[in-house]
């Protein structure tokens, strides 16, 4: 078994921004050369996220964005959190820290209308993906 890892950063410039980072996971897997496995994707931070969703329609990532925010709002009286970003923790909570996606052909192996998405909830930042390829 074949295992390949690498590193790239994300700068966003917003409190709460979805990237889209689907061609540089891609790039990352070409440069593998792992024809078969699977591509672990990470963020090492408590207040981001990483997820897959729709990439064919901008609007989606926006509502989704902009229903975490409603949902839970930056500025509530009971956060205990003295940093002033409960928020950006709670929401790196549920959406999730990492990803697991098949690699077949060199090719990430994503839905048709599919895209990863790193997702800022305390920006702007500079920020860390790591990726792992496994496989043959």
């Amino acid at each position: 078994m074949k295992i390949y890892e690498k590193e790239f950063s994300v700068r966003t410039t917003k409190r709460t921004e979805f990237v889209n980072i689907t061609d540089k996971i891609e790039e990352i897997v070409e440069e593998s050369e792992i024809s078969n496995g699977i591509c672990y994707i990470f963020v090492p931070h408590t207040t981001a996220a990483v997820t897959i969703n729709e990439d064919a329609d901008p609007d989606v990532v926006a509502d989704i964005n902009t229903k975490l925010n409603n949902l839970i709002p930056k500025n509530e009286s009971y956060y205990n959190h003295m940093e002033g970003n409960s928020d950006a923790h709670i929401k790196s909570s549920i959406i999730g820290v990492s990803l697991e996606v098949f690699v077949n052909n060199k090719k990430l192996k994503l839905g048709t209308w599919q895209g990863v998405y790193f997702c800022e909830f305390d920006g702007p930042r500079h920020r860390n993906v790591w990726v792992k390829v496994l496989g043959e």
